[in-house]
């Protein structure tokens, strides 16, 4: 039997295996900075590596990132606790939020609005059924069902967790694929925005019950109003914007520095413009890359591409030059914007995700009643989204649209944060949520996977 080139493939990790064991070593007596160079060489080589082991088996990329992510941050299990602080510490997790920021900014890019303003009754079903339908199932049923005898507030909680999407693990699974464009990918995307700000309002509502006894409509109304109006307004104005100042600038320097610069730069300020009115900052930065569109799909070097065309053009063999002229066409019109902004992504994307699986503590699963309570709630949560994806109506795949709903990756660990901070729900309680996550998280890229090739 040939094995040569899987024990090839496994001797490219031995670097990464020699840097991982001297990682201790090499690692004394430095400074935190210093630490953390050597955390982000291990991570973006392991990731790296990692990507295509998963891809050789049917996988995504992305669901390598987070298996090992799971076995940096279980390390200590087997006596290694060199990772232990690297999913806490402030600067790789700020780098990892830098990195999910990232990808949505990369996944507006690649998104046209019309796309999803054409979908947008669809998706507000979606996101409207994969709010109210986990919420309830988490609340009133499971909750008190498999886990009797506590507050309501803690019901209500873990119906807000169950509430929550995480956009960043299916929009990167379908742009692996290359399946953004496809009309169930937009009706996640649109509804994932949706889900962000109802699931915003239910937290703030919880909250507020836990904290006062009461709520306001006012508040609640406020914080509908700010999400509508940085969404609707940020699109319209920034799209009116964005030619013009990219003319301006582009008299100081055309080249594509300058165009990095520009689209880095405004990709940040949305997403802490979103942050700044209690949404999350990846629907900035996702709102920040529907802005570009105007300009690079009316913005056309003609006489560049006619220079190009015109030897093609020349003769008689004009019809047998025409792949050759659509590669011109394709070349001039393919969204620049979205290949420069591709290396910056190589870099911190994959820690968002690395760090993503280093939250995963398997300790949680050594006891036997807490993951069978999980398994419960993991089955209430995967249920209420698919649920959503038979709203996106006839004609679309809902089992492709669910699936997509159902990864709570960081949004769900978020939600159980701010309870936990709250004293409504204890450590036991906690770690059912961690399961919950782990599952829909690493669930969601295969079978999400088989369902996008299969209907290829």
């Amino acid at each position: 039997m040939n094995t040569g080139p899987k024990l090839g493939h496994w001797r490219k990790l031995l670097p990464l295996a020699l840097l991982a064991g001297a990682a201790p070593a090499l690692a004394s007596g430095s400074n935190v900075i210093g630490e953390n160079l050597l955390w982000l060489a291990i991570i973006i080589l392991a990731a790296r590596l990692f990507a295509p082991l998963a891809q050789r088996i049917g996988f995504p990329a992305v669901l390598g990132e987070l298996l090992l992510g799971v076995v940096l941050g279980n390390l200590s299990l087997i006596g290694f606790h060199y990772f232990d602080t690297i999913a806490k510490d402030p600067i790789i997790m700020f780098m990892a939020e830098l990195g999910v920021i990232i990808l949505l900014l990369q996944i507006g890019l690649e998104t046209r609005l019309g796309d999803l303003v054409s979908v947008g009754v669809r998706a507000s079903a979606v996101g409207a059924v994969g709010i109210v339908v986990p919420f309830a199932l988490g609340a009133f049923v499971v909750g008190p069902l498999l886990l009797p005898g506590m507050e309501f507030n803690t019901y209500l909680f873990l119906g807000a967790t169950l509430a929550a999407t995480s956009v960043g693990i299916t929009g990167r699974v379908f742009r692996d694929l290359g399946q953004l464009k496809m009309p169930e990918a937009q009706i996640v995307l649109g509804a994932a925005v949706i889900d962000d700000v109802l699931g915003l309002v239910i937290l703030a509502v919880v909250s507020s019950l836990v904290k006062a006894g009461t709520v306001s409509i006012g508040e609640v109304g406020m914080i509908i109003a700010q999400a509508v109006l940085f969404l609707g307004g940020s699109i319209a104005i920034g799209r009116t914007i964005a030619p013009h100042l990219l003319r301006q600038i582009s008299r100081l320097d055309s080249g594509n520095s300058m165009l990095f610069s520009l689209v880095l730069a405004v990709g940040l300020l949305m997403a802490w413009l979103a942050h700044a009115v209690s949404l999350a900052p990846i629907i900035g930065a996702f709102a920040a890359g529907l802005l570009f569109e105007p300009v690079f799909l009316k913005e056309f070097d003609t006489p560049k591409v006619v220079q190009e065309i015109e030897p093609l053009l020349a003769g008689s063999t004009a019809a047998s030059k025409m792949d050759e002229i659509r590669a011109v066409l394709t070349r001039h019109t393919s969204h620049q914007h979205e290949h420069l902004i591709e290396p910056i992504g190589y870099f911190f994307v994959p820690v968002f995700f690395v760090l993503t699986g280093m939250q995963v503590d398997l300790s949680t699963l050594s006891d036997p009643k807490t993951v069978a309570i999980a398994l419960g709630i993991t089955a209430a949560a995967v249920i209420g989204k698919l649920a959503a994806g038979f709203a996106a109506g006839k004609g679309k795949n809902p089992w492709i649209v669910g699936w997509g709903m159902v990864p709570r990756g960081e949004v769900g660990l978020i939600f159980a944060m701010v309870g936990k901070t709250l004293g409504v729900m204890s450590e036991s309680m906690f770690s059912v949520i961690v399961i919950m996550v782990i599952l829909t998280t690493l669930l969601t890229p295969p079978i999400l996977t088989a369902l996008l090739r299969k209907k290829s």
